[in-house]
Order: structure tokens, then C-alpha cells, then sequence
């Protein structure tokens, strides 16, 4: 797909791999890339294409592995006009960069297909447990979510302007896949995504048989969760793992000073799952370094 060209010439050229079955049945959007530096998103998607997963038995699967290229190739966020593509949905033919390439997906891609999984990944130094994420009170997602099998699923609400959004506007059956860090590829992250994707499109009846399915994980679904902030500034030093179940007053991390004088600690403030963990090593107090379930649904 080419929307227009940059300051330099250059073609805004994305990439979008289709492969279609002899055979009528749903089509299957796997999408990476929205944010140019959350390359483990890409990976997974690379790797159902070499390893012919997208070819279905049936229907239609579509992969884009970067949508937003230009940020791929600066590890960056955004897209070349410095917006945030998953901002800007629905978009508009006349507006922005970001603006008209959110446009185009949705007038070229979105109206063709029903099912979709959106790959990401943690910003910021911070690393996402792997996780589906999905809106409150959909049967045909929670379905979908069990069929994954992610370690965890999140309840949210969808966020205007963001490509989820649209595609549930649309009636596209979408889950959003968090799992990793930026700019980093993270094998076990990869595993999980791909997996996903093989019982995913195996529930669809999509999925040839000479591929192999692993068991799921019972997902742990999350209502709601909170954020723990850095109680001071300094060398960041974690000692929890992603994905681990904590107890009130736990000692999650210590905070030090460069100079060897001062330690302080960080405790769970009540209990629940870390899934995500801050991995930066200098810290500011008030950063967010774990993200912590405080609700689990019944």
C-alpha cells in the first residue's frame, strides 16, 4: 500500500502479504507495527509467515508485519510526521500524514475483514507480561481471549482514536496482543504470540493440520489493575519477576543512590499479578515500574 511520499522522495510503501484458500471462510487480519519501535510484535507476525502459518485451509489471512515502516526503521514510536498513528483513527483523507495512511486501513483494509489480533509491546523500558486485551462484556471476544490462551487477559475500554477502536466500530472481532519491550525481541514473548495464533486460527477452522498446537493457559482475567511508582529517584533494582503473584508488603525493588550511601525500598502495596515490570535502571520518583492486577474476575 503507498499513501504518498515523504520530504525526500520517498515512497511511503507498506508491505501487506495476502494468501487466500481455494476454500470460502473468514478473513484474518494479523497486524504488527502501528508503533514503529515495538518490534516483538513484529516478530511474531514474521514468523507466521515463515513458517507458512498464514497459508489458511481456509478463507483469507492477511499480514502486515509493519504498518508504521518509518518508525521501524528509526525505532521510533511515531510516524514520520511525529503523531501517533494509533491516535488518529479513523483518520481523514485530507489530514495529516498518520492521518490519511489511518484513513486508508480503514476504507481498504478493515471493511474486508471479521476477525483481527494486533500485535504491541511495552514502551518505555517496561515490559508487558504477555496479555490480551479486550473490552468489557463482548461473549465473541472472551471466547476468543480463552481460545489464545495468553497468561493474561485485561479488561479496557477502548481509547478514541485508536485502531481497535475503528475496528470495533466496524464489527471486527479484534484482540490486542501486549508482550514484551520496545526495541527488543524477546523469544518466550514470541512463542506465546504465535501460539495464540495457531489456536486462534485453529478455532476458526483455518488452520492447516500438519501445524502442531500447544495446550493454552488458563487465562487469568484482570478487571482492573493499578500502577506502583517509584518512591524516589535513583538506580533502579528489580526484584520480581513478570507475571509473578505478590502479597501485601513485599519487597518488590530497591532504590539506591550512585554513591553507595542510600537504599530505599519498594513494597507491594496490596497483592495481585506484576504484568509489567520496569526495567530501566535509573529511575525518577513518581515513574511507573510495575503494573499490578487489583481486581480478578470471579
Amino acid at each position: 500500500m503507498q499513501i504518498g511520499k515523504l520530504h525526500t522522495m520517498t515512497d511511503l510503501h507498506i508491505p501487506i502479504i495476502v494468501k487466500r484458500s481455494k476454500k470460502d471462510g473468514p478473513v484474518v487480519l494479523f497486524s504488527a507495527g502501528l508503533h514503529g519501535d515495538e518490534i516483538n510484535g513484529t516478530e511474531i507476525v514474521r514468523e507466521l509467515i515463515v513458517q507458512k502459518i498464514n497459508k489458511p485451509k481456509c478463507g483469507t489471512i492477511i499480514c502486515i508485519p509493519v504498518i508504521n515502516i518509518f518508525g521501524f526503521v528509526n525505532q521510533t514510536r511515531e510516524f514520520p510526521d511525529g503523531r501517533d498513528l494509533n491516535r488518529v483513527f479513523p483518520g481523514s483523507k485530507t489530514g495529516s500524514l498518520a492521518s490519511q495512511f489511518a484513513y486508508h486501513i480503514v476504507k481498504e483494509i478493515i471493511p474486508h475483514i471479521d476477525y483481527a489480533i494486533d500485535f504491541h509491546a511495552g514502551g518505555a523500558r517496561r515490559f508487558n507480561a504477555p496479555q490480551i486485551r479486550i473490552v468489557p462484556n463482548n461473549k465473541e471476544l472472551k471466547i476468543l481471549s480463552d481460545v489464545f490462551g495468553a497468561p493474561f487477559t485485561l479488561y479496557s475500554n477502548n481509547i478514541a482514536g485508536s485502531f481497535r477502536n475503528s475496528c470495533d466500530k466496524m464489527n471486527v472481532q479484534l484482540l490486542l496482543f501486549e508482550g514484551g519491550k520496545s526495541v527488543d525481541i524477546n523469544d518466550k514473548v514470541t512463542k506465546e504470540g504465535v501460539e495464540g495464533a495457531k489456536r486462534f486460527l485453529q478455532h476458526l477452522k483455518m488452520l492447516k493440520p500438519k501445524h502442531q498446537i500447544s495446550s493454552a493457559n488458563k487465562t487469568i482475567y484482570i478487571e482492573k489493575s493499578d500502577w506502583i511508582r517509584a518512591n524516589h529517584s535513583g538506580m533502579f533494582h528489580g526484584l520480581k519477576q513478570i507475571g509473578c503473584y505478590v502479597v501485601k508488603g513485599e519487597l518488590l525493588a530497591t532504590i539506591s543512590d550512585p554513591f553507595g550511601k542510600v537504599s530505599h525500598k519498594l513494597k507491594a502495596p496490596h497483592a495481585g499479578y506484576l504484568i509489567n515490570v520496569n526495567d530501566a535502571p535509573v529511575v525518577y520518583k513518581g515513574d511507573a515500574v510495575f503494573h499490578i492486577s487489583t481486581n480478578l474476575e470471579a
